[in-house]
């Protein structure tokens, strides 16, 4: 009974600390918007102008902390307030940073 136990706190301790990877990440949550080669010109990304992050000017101009915040909070359209990208608050710390650096790899 005892090693029942202590197998199921086992598989809970991983379970709850799972993260996913960047690429796994970025398909659940990104790709439907963004593409999946990061250049947003999907039907949604082209509606609401999303940056081609291959572009290595729209790189140069993004800043880690920024993207991180968006990535976290979420982005508001300043003319409506409306959401123009949710916030994915399920993403932990470690997650959202590798996202970020997934995001890097896009530049040409």
């Amino acid at each position: 009974m005892k090693i029942k136990a202590i197998a199921c706190l086992f598989l809970l301790g991983a379970a709850i600390g799972y993260a996913a990877p960047a690429s796994e990440n970025w398909e659940n949550n990104c790709q439907k918007c963004h593409g999946a080669d990061g250049k947003g010109q999907t039907k949604t990304g082209k509606k609401l102008g999303i940056k081609d992050y291959t572009d290595a000017k729209v790189q140069a101009d993004l800043k880690d902390a920024d993207m991180a915040k968006a990535i976290s909070a979420g982005v508001k359209d300043e003319k409506t307030g409306k959401d123009k990208m949710k916030a994915y608050t399920d993403l932990t710390p470690a997650e959202v940073t590798d996202l970020v650096a997934y995001i890097r790899k896009f530049k040409s």
